[in-house]
């Protein structure tokens, strides 16, 4: 909106052709993001406060969390808002790939208001159903795989790389639109997995996000793409924008929900942000180095089906509890060391997911 607005009034003054520029409005987005963050903050949780619109905690979690009952959750909603808004203000709205993430990222925020709405009103504490949820994420995920597919304009679009070598590129045909549906449905859904302790989940999303960035940026520049011998995707340079507002909405965010959480971001916010990383990855043809980043959601999500797996074949558990951060409580860690345990672990994948662009 801003940027077309800008665009416009470069015919009076040459000043706005810096709206132009990817990197500046990048900064725009970021900031743009975590300034509504930080200044609509403090009212949603006095809103949620006063309608008692808080957390229901399952009986058969750890007990450290009973104490966490009735804090103000949905607040992911909180972070949609201000990277809907941000990206419609600073992005180049011609460009498909914007309206693909936004339509991706609203729809499983619609899913997780949805499940959040039932647990509490219907003091649910399981939500929506299993198969209501996955129904409704498979619909969203398969629509945005198709769309992407369809209106790809170059090869590259739909052919599978593979990080730290240069030349091995498979075109994947039809099973692209397979691959991106379980990228995005999955990430979705270990993002959410994740998202059990104060801030675990956001600041690992905001690394992420902010790398996916700079990969959206070297893959959209003929030049630095050709210098580091990554495909050249015209357009992709979009997603910077929509990962700086990941960015700065997740800051935002960790601001209220950083131990001990005044907030949380329910499914609403989990499974909104876990398939935007996942539809980003995708676009700039980096689905295994979101795998390689992403490892904590990774390894919550194994650490799920393998206790599932063997309780139902041996009727033992590996873990004390699933997913993993609950197994590490439950041995007498305190919750800030585990957070923080995470978010330095996440530092180095991502760093390793960045050595990639270079080491191929």
């Amino acid at each position: 909106m801003l940027y077309s607005l800008a665009e416009y009034l470069t015919q009076f003054h040459s000043g706005f052709n810096v709206f132009q520029y990817l990197t500046m409005r990048s900064i725009l987005g970021v900031l743009t993001a975590l300034l509504i963050a930080l200044i609509v903050g403090p009212a949603m949780i006095r809103y949620l406060s006063s309608y008692n619109i808080g957390q229901n905690v399952r009986n058969d979690g750890p007990e450290s969390h009973f104490s966490k009952a009735g804090t103000p959750t949905m607040g992911g909603a909180l972070i949609l808002v201000a990277i809907v808004v941000s990206t419609i203000l600073w992005s180049d709205l011609s460009s498909r790939f914007v309206w693909v993430v936004l339509f991706v990222t609203v729809g499983f925020g619609a899913i997780g208001w949805i499940d959040d709405y039932k647990k509490i009103v219907f003091g649910n504490s399981r939500g929506l159903s299993a198969r209501s949820k996955y129904l409704w994420q498979s619909i969203i995920g398969l629509t945005a795989a198709l769309i992407l597919f369809h209106t790809a304009r170059f090869p590259i679009e739909t052919q599978l790389i593979i990080p730290f070598i240069k030349y091995i590129i498979i075109d994947l045909g039809w099973f692209y639109v397979v691959l991106t549906y379980f990228v995005i449905v999955g990430s979705s859904n270990a993002v959410n997995l994740t998202d059990g302790l104060d801030g675990l989940a956001i600041l690992p999303t905001v690394l992420v996000g902010g790398a996916l960035g700079v990969f959206a940026y070297l893959t959209g520049n003929f030049n630095f793409s050709s210098y580091l011998g990554i495909p050249y995707v015209p357009g992709v340079g979009e997603m910077v924008i929509f990962c700086g507002a990941i960015v700065g909405s997740g800051l935002g965010f960790l601001w209220f929900n950083t131990y001990p959480a005044q907030v949380f971001m329910g499914d609403v916010g989990a499974l909104a942000l876990g398939a935007a990383l996942g539809v980003i990855a995708v676009i700039v043809r980096q689905e295994l180095v979101l795998f390689i980043m992403g490892g904590i959601f990774v390894v919550e999500t194994i650490s799920v089906v393998l206790q599932v797996v063997s309780f139902k074949l041996t009727g033992r558990r590996i873990f004390k509890m699933a997913p993993l951060h609950h197994h590490y409580e439950l041995k007498g860690w305190p919750e800030p060391r585990i957070i923080v345990r995470f978010w330095i672990i996440t530092v180095v994948l991502v760093l390793i997911g960045l050595a990639s662009l270079k080491i191929r």
